[in-house]
């Protein structure tokens, strides 16, 4: 039996819809997330993701395939995966009827912390997560942003073994990310495991020590960072904004990508000189920069993260 924090093989989750096919939103997703680390799961919207962390989150069975918390079976006994398990949903909403302070000491006094421990987590939340100023205002005042730190802030302060975060700084101002970022670092570093969905590939480079990618509910590609934009074939981009016209000229150079009227060349540094040289005869404006986690996804998926 599996002793990992989560470990699933070929899971699988399919829909029924009266009058059409049926929809298979996980098509054998595996994988394995160790201790302490930071796993972030990427991919367009659709892609399988959301789905994935409510069937590891107990929330939703899947159709077929395994999938284990802690050598716990997720579908067969989530009463025991359960207690190791802190979720943030994606779009999640805290309750409107209680201010942050409430909220947060009442979850995690619902879990069966002691008092004591509650009430000193969630004063450390609060002040973590910049809530101080409204942590005494009804959530239901608060704006779109503010109910995400609180939602965030309740799932920091239970410092559970195995946290699910899907999507969890959208709306978030740049500080208010920041301090989830460092927040969610000090958890693994507490010997907390953490699996997060992301639309955004800073957040997902800054803070992961792996990355599935999904698409089409397949995971295609997984590895760090690093060995994704390795995987590019080279470590420069060149974007061409108006180059999609002339892809076959500039072919020869490496993986070309255009979208829409843009061309993205990846390129390693020995041609840039010629590839410039070519730019400039084509009239063509270009601006070079280091290959992003973005071009990686790009490479692999066919389309931009935010593409529907």
């Amino acid at each position: 039996m599996s002793v990992e924090p989560l470990w699933s093989e070929n899971l699988r989750k399919t829909y029924a819809v009266k009058g059409m096919p049926p929809v298979e939103a996980l098509a054998g997703v595996s994988m394995n997330v160790h201790p302490g680390e930071r796993v972030a799961l990427l991919g367009r919207n659709g892609a399988g993701k959301t789905t994935f962390l409510r069937i590891a989150s107990t929330l939703l069975r899947p159709t077929s395939g395994q999938i284990r918390v802690f050598g716990h079976d997720v579908s067969e006994h989530p009463e025991r995966a359960r207690p190791y398990i802190a979720v943030v949903p994606q779009e999640g909403k805290p309750f409107f009827h209680l201010p942050p302070r409430e909220m947060i000491y009442t979850y995690l006094r619902a879990r069966g912390l002691s008092r004591e421990t509650s009430q000193s987590r969630t004063e450390e939340a609060i002040e973590r997560m910049g809530l101080a100023e409204f942590a005494d205002r009804l959530c239901i005042t608060l704006s779109g942003g503010q109910r995400q730190r609180t939602m965030v802030a309740t799932v920091i302060a239970t410092q559970a073994p195995l946290l699910f975060l899907d999507e969890p700084t959208i709306g978030m101002d740049p500080f208010a990310r920041r301090e989830v970022w460092a927040s969610l670092r000090d958890l693994t570093a507490k010997g907390s495991t953490i699996l997060l969905t992301t639309h955004y590939l800073d957040e997902a480079e800054a803070l992961s020590h792996r990355l599935y990618i999904v698409e089409r509910g397949q995971v295609i590609v997984s590895g760090t960072s690093d060995d994704l934009k390795r995987s590019v074939g080279g470590t420069l981009k060149v974007s061409l904004p108006q180059g999609a016209s002339e892809v076959e000229s500039f072919r020869s150079f490496g993986e070309v990508v255009a979208d829409g009227e843009s061309l993205t060349i990846i390129v390693h540094p020995e041609r840039l000189g010629e590839l410039m040289e070519l730019a400039v005869r084509r009239r063509l404006t270009a601006t070079v920069g280091p290959v992003t986690l973005e071009e990686a996804f790009l490479r692999v998926v066919g389309r931009k993260i935010d593409e529907d």
